[in-house]
C-alpha cells in the first residue's frame, strides 16, 4: 500500500515537472535581485542534463596549498571568516558549487573514492541516509563537538557532523490580495491552498530534486498523516501548484514575496526567511514583507551536516576545518550568512531574526521511521538513472582555477539525482 501511494506522488510531481497536466513547472532562470542572500540559478548551457559546477574563492590572499569545499548553492561564509582560517592554516579555501542539495550530493556520490572535494557541506536530514550508505565520508570527531546537542548528533561513528538547522514550511506575500481577509495567516491550514483562490499560487520544490521540497513533503505527512497526505497533494496539483527544481528558482523567481516579476504568493522556503528581508534590506525595511505559515506540524525540522570526502589528499587540512566549521568563528556567522540557525548554542544570534524568526510552536513530530525509510528508499529508485559510463565521466570535472567558473545546465525531465 505504502508503495503505491509513494510511487503515485511521485508520479504526480516528477510527470508535473515534465509538462503533465494540472501541476506546472517554471523553467530556471536568472535570478532577480533580492534583498536575501542570493544564490545563483543554473546558467543555460548547451548540454542540458549536468548539475552546474563553479569554483569561488571569496579572499585575494594566494597561500601554497588549496583546500577545496563543496557545497550546495546557498552556502554562504564572510569573507573574513574563511581568512582567518587561511591564515592560520597557510592555505586556500576554494569552494565547489554543485547545485541544489540533491545535486550536489549525486556528484558527491558519483565520484566516490576519488572526490571532487576534500569536505561536503550540505547533507540533511532527509538526504542523511542515502549519504551515509554511499559510503563517501571520513569519520571524524571534530575538537568541540561535545559542545553540540545530541540531538544533532545524528552519526555516532561522526560521519556526518551537524553545522547548522532551520525549519522548512511555507512563506506568504503579505501584499497579496489573497490574504487581506485572512485573519491570521501563520495558522491558516494547509487544507485552504485547495480553495479555489488558491489556483496557480503555490510554488514547490520537486522532492526528488531538492532538500526542503523533499522536507516539506516529509511535513505534509505528519500533518495530514500516512492516509491522507497523498489527497492532498493530488488536489494541490489540480489547483495547479507550480514545481520547481530548487529553492533558489522558487524563491527568488516564482515567490512574489521576493521578486517583482514572481506571479506565486505562497513558497516552500524556511522560517527565517522573513527575518532575512529584514536582515538584508540594509536598514529598507523595518518590517518583514513576507511571513510564515506553519499551523501545527506543517514545519520540518532541517538539520544539515559536513563531512571529510574518503580520498581526499588533504586530510588533516579537512580535519582542521570541520574544526572550524564547529567553532564560534563559524557558528556566529551561521545566521547571517545562511540564515539558519547555528547548532553551537552559544553562538550569537542577530537581534532581527530574534525578533522576526520565531520557532514554529509545533514543528512535524516524527513518524514511522519504516514508513519514512520506505519513502525515501522509493523516491531513490523512481529517480535516479542507472549510471552508465558516459554519466560517470560527465561527473568528472577538472578543477578549473579559482578565478574561472564552470557552468551547465540542469534538465529536471532529462536527469535523475541519487538521494535518499
Amino acid at each position: 500500500m505504502l508503495h503505491r501511494i509513494v510511487t503515485l506522488l511521485l508520479v504526480v510531481m516528477l510527470l508535473a515537472a515534465c509538462g503533465g497536466t494540472g501541476a506546472t513547472v517554471a523553467s530556471p532562470s536568472p535570478a532577480a535581485e533580492s534583498p536575501a542572500p542570493a544564490a545563483e540559478s543554473p546558467a543555460p548551457s548547451p548540454e542540458a542534463g549536468e548539475a552546474s559546477l563553479e569554483v569561488e574563492t571569496v579572499t585575494e590572499d594566494e597561500y601554497p596549498n588549496t583546500i577545496t569545499i563543496m557545497t550546495h548553492d546557498s552556502f554562504s561564509l564572510s569573507a573574513d571568516v574563511v581568512a582567518e582560517f587561511e591564515r592560520a592554516n597557510n592555505v586556500k579555501v576554494q569552494f565547489l558549487s554543485a547545485g541544489d542539495a540533491g545535486s550536489a550530493l549525486n556528484r558527491a556520490l558519483l565520484t566516490r573514492g576519488n572526490p571532487l572535494a576534500d569536505v561536503f557541506f550540505g547533507v540533511d536530514n532527509t538526504f542523511f541516509s542515502r549519504a551515509l550508505e554511499g559510503d563517501i565520508f571520513e569519520s571524524y570527531a571534530p575538537a568541540g563537538l561535545e559542545q553540540i546537542p545530541e540531538e544533532f548528533r545524528l552519526d555516532p561513528e561522526h560521519r556526518l557532523i551537524p553545522i547548522d538547522y532551520g525549519f522548512v514550511n511555507l512563506n506568504y506575500d503579505k501584499a497579496s490580495e489573497l490574504f487581506a481577509e485572512i485573519d491570521d495567516p501563520e495558522q491558516m491550514p494547509l487544507e485552504r491552498l485547495t480553495e479555489p483562490q488558491f489556483r496557480n499560487a503555490v510554488v514547490v520544490q520537486n522532492p526528488a530534486t531538492s532538500s526542503p521540497g523533499l522536507a516539506f513533503m516529509l511535513a505534509t505527512i505528519a500533518y495530514f498523516g500516512e492516509d491522507g497526505w497523498l489527497d492532498w497533494w493530488a488536489q494541490i496539483r489540480d489547483n495547479e501548484v507550480v514545481v520547481v527544481d530548487g529553492w533558489s528558482t522558487a524563491y527568488y523567481t516564482n515567490f512574489s514575496g521576493a521578486s517583482e516579476t514572481g506571479t506565486q504568493p505562497i513558497v516552500v522556503s524556511y522560517s527565517t526567511s522573513p527575518a532575512a528581508e529584514v536582515f538584508f534590506s540594509e536598514g529598507a525595511l523595518e518590517e518583514p514583507p513576507t511571513g510564515n505559515i506553519f499551523p501545527p506540524k506543517a514545519a520540518f525540522r532541517q538539520i544539515e551536516f559536513a563531512g571529510i570526502l574518503k580520498g581526499t589528499p588533504n586530510l588533516e587540512l579537512a580535519q582542521r576545518w570541520m574544526d572550524y566549521m564547529i567553532s564560534p568563528a563559524v557558528q556566529n556567522d551561521v545566521m547571517p550568512q545562511m540564515v539558519v540557525y547555528p547548532v553551537l548554542p552559544s553562538a550569537e544570534i542577530p537581534d532581527v531574526y530574534q525578533r522576526f524568526a520565531p520557532l514554529p510552536p509545533e514543528p512535524a513530530g516524527t513518524f514511522s521511521s519504516n514508513a519514512k525509510n520506505s519513502i525515501l528508499g522509493m523516491i531513490h529508485s523512481a529517480t535516479a538513472a542507472p549510471l552508465t559510463p558516459v554519466a560517470a565521466r560527465r561527473a568528472r570535472v577538472r578543477l578549473p582555477a579559482p578565478s574561472s567558473r564552470m557552468r551547465a545546465s540542469t534538465s529536471d525531465c532529462q536527469s535523475r539525482t541519487i538521494i535518499g
